[in-house]
C-alpha cells in the first residue's frame, strides 16, 4: 500500500466503494512457506510465499498482514500490512516487495527460504474494474506500484487496455515497469525524480498528449498525493472513475482495532475504516477543492 506525502489531505477527498463485504473473499490464516527471499533494487525487498488460498481468492489491491515474529519470539509484536504484488493462482503462490524501514521490515527480511511465516489475507476492498471498462490508467510511485500491478494481471487475455505509470527517485526505485510490460500493459511509462520526467507538469503534458483522443474511463493511483491528484485532475478531465490505495498503521488489519480511521467524518458516525472500508477508495468531487 502507500505512502502518500500528505495522506491526510487525500483522505479528506475520498469516499468507500459501493461494494458488498459479502463480495469479498473470505480472509484465512495460513502459515506460508517462504519459497523466496531476496533484496530487491534500492532498499526493498522481494518475498514469495506458498499461500495457496490467498493465491486464488484475492481481488486487485487487497493485502496481507505479515507477522514479523518467528514462533518462540516475542516480538515484533503487530503484523505488518503488505499490498499482494503478484499472485500466481495455479501454482499458489504470492509475491510480495515491501521497504525496508525499520524492525519489524528488517525482521521480515531475515526470513530464509524454508521457513513458516503467519500470513493472514486476502483482506479489504481491492480496486473495481466496471463493466463496460476498455482503458484503464494506472498510476503509481515506488512501492505504491506494488498496489496495482495485480490489476494488470486480471486484465490479460481481456478486451481492457491497461496504460500504466511506475514512478520512482531514479531508475533503481521505480516497481513494477517490467512487471507491467510481462503482464501485457499497452503501454508503460518509468519516469523518474532523477530525469526530470516524473513531475506533475511533465506527467500531464506527456499524458494528454498521448491519451485524450483514446482517454481512460478509470485511473488508479498509488504512492504519492502529488500523483493523486494529477490523476484526480485527469478525471475530471476525461470524465473517468478515480481510485485510490491508501495507507495506515494496522493492527489486525480486519476492523476490530478501529485504528486505522481515514478521519473524513459524516456526522457521529465513525470515519471510514482503510483495513474494511479501503484500502481502496473513489475520489468524491464534491469534496476536491479546485
Amino acid at each position: 500500500m502507500i505512502t502518500t506525502e500528505n495522506g491526510r489531505a487525500v483522505r479528506d477527498s475520498v469516499v468507500p466503494l459501493a461494494s458488498s463485504q459479502d463480495e469479498r473473499p473470505v480472509p484465512t490464516w495460513h502459515r506460508a512457506t517462504v519459497l523466496a527471499s531476496r533484496p530487491h533494487a534500492d532498499r526493498y525487498h522481494f518475498l514469495r510465499l506458498d499461500a495457496p488460498s490467498i493465491a486464488r481468492s484475492c481481488q486487485a489491491g487487497q493485502f496481507v498482514m505479515l507477522t514479523a515474529a518467528r514462533d518462540g519470539e516475542r516480538g515484533p509484536v503487530l503484523p505488518r500490512p503488505m499490498a499482494i504484488y503478484s499472485r500466481d493462482r495455479q501454482s499458489g503462490t504470492v509475491d510480495i516487495i515491501f521497504g525496508v524501514v525499520g524492525d519489524g521490515t528488517r525482521t521480515l527480511m531475515s526470513f530464509r527460504p524454508g521457513e513458516k511465516m503467519l500470513v493472514v489475507g486476502p483482506l479489504g476492498q481491492g480496486f473495481r474494474i466496471h463493466p463496460g471498462t476498455r482503458r484503464i490508467l494506472l498510476a503509481g510511485r515506488g512501492i505504491g506500484s506494488c498496489s496495482l500491478t495485480t490489476v494488470v494481471q486480471d486484465c490479460a487475455d481481456t478486451p481492457v487496455e491497461v496504460v500504466a505509470v511506475a514512478s520512482g527517485r531514479h531508475a533503481n526505485a521505480v516497481i513494477g515497469g517490467e512487471f507491467y510490460r510481462a503482464a501485457g500493459a499497452r503501454r508503460v511509462y518509468e519516469v523518474t525524480d532523477a530525469a526530470g520526467t516524473s513531475t506533475v507538469d511533465h506527467l500531464r503534458q506527456r499524458l494528454t498528449t498521448d491519451l485524450d483522443d483514446a482517454a481512460p474511463q478509470q485511473i488508479m493511483t498509488c504512492g504519492s498525493e502529488r500523483l493523486a491528484r494529477l490523476c484526480e485532475e485527469l478525471g475530471s478531465r476525461w470524465d473517468a472513475d478515480v481510485q485510490v490505495s491508501l495507507e495506515a498503521h494496522m493492527a489486525c488489519g480486519l476492523g476490530y482495532c478501529h485504528g486505522c480511521a481515514t478521519g473524513t467524518r459524516s456526522g457521529p458516525e465513525e470515519s471510514p475504516l482503510i483495513c474494511k472500508d479501503g484500502p481502496v477508495f473513489r475520489f468524491d468531487v464534491r469534496n476536491v477543492a479546485r
